[in-house]
Order: C-alpha cells, then structure tokens, then sequence
C-alpha cells in the first residue's frame, strides 16, 4: 500500500437550513462546513467564498433531488446523504461540486470508495442516530446533529505508522 501525506484538517460548521423540495415531500437538512487553516480559503472557507451558501440554496432547490436526508456542504463539494427508498436502514450518498451541482467520482484508489471527512461522519452518526430514534420524518427532522468543530490533531499518523517511524505499534 502507498500511503501519502495529508493536508491538515481543521472542519466547523458555519450554518445550517432546511431545504424542501418542488415535489412537496423530498426535504434534506443542510450543514454548511468550512475547513479552515489551509491556503486555498476560497476554496474550503464559506466565508471567503465568492459563492454563498444562500446561491447554493437556490441552486439546489432548482435541481431534482428525491427523499429525506441530509446535506454537507463545503464550498469545493457537497455531498447527499438519503436515507434509501428501498430500504431506509441504509444511507445512499452521492457527490456534486458545490457550485454547478455537477456529479463527483466517489471512488478512490484499489476499488474503495470516499465515505466521509471527519465532519461528514459525525454529522452522518448524529444523523443516523436521530432516525433509528425518530418516530416519524417529523420527529427526525426537528433534530440537527451538534456538530461545531472538528480538528484532526495529526493528519500524517498513517504515513509514519506505515514508514515504521510508530514503534509503539510495531512488533
């Protein structure tokens, strides 16, 4: 396996909404996530962003999304959590560009496929777990996940573990 270096992660949610869709029954909970401390703030940071999560609203609204679920939105992709018509115990989650909606390839290297960033994932089992508990759609969609801020406190643990430079795990 080849592991490369990672850029550092620091996620924090900037916002949240709720977006009900044309068809009257499809609604999806929107978190806005910035990932702050990198170079490109443009790029990751809602804030320095030329593209607003109010155009982002409006430019979803105007696409054909179906089901109830969730939304990670950062500036550079937005991700679509749905809880699956044919079988609502699972999560389907597709990829966009944020700012043309245009679809983004999942699939990562030796057949594997992205799930989430630190962000995602918290959200995603806050998310998860307000549905396993809901009663109703109603119920699920009062609660939103707490999630605030994320930062990964060493992004190249994996590298040096596989360069044999963690001894405290080697035989």
């Amino acid at each position: 396996m080849q592991v490369s270096g990672c850029r550092t992660y620091h996620s924090q949610t900037e916002g949240r909404s709720m977006l009900r869709m044309a068809d009257g029954l499809s609604i999806f909970k929107v978190y806005f996530i910035s990932l702050t401390g990198r170079t490109e703030r443009a790029r990751y940071e809602w804030g320095q962003s030329s593209f607003a999560t109010t155009d982002f609203e409006a430019l979803f609204h105007r696409g054909t999304f179906e089901g109830v679920g969730f939304i990670t939105a950062f500036p550079h992709i937005t991700k679509v959590f749905r809880f699956a018509p044919a079988m609502e115990t699972v999560l389907h989650v597709t990829a966009f560009n944020t700012r043309d909606l245009s679809p983004l390839n999942l699939g990562r290297e030796e057949g594997y496929m992205e799930f989430a960033c630190l962000a995602e994932a918290m959200i995603a089992a806050d998310e998860y777990r307000a549905w396993a508990n809901a009663l109703t759609v109603a119920d699920y969609l009062r609660s939103t996940s707490p999630f605030k801020d994320g930062p990964i406190i060493d992004s190249a643990k994996l590298k040096r573990y596989w360069e044999g430079q963690d001894p405290a795990v080697r035989p």
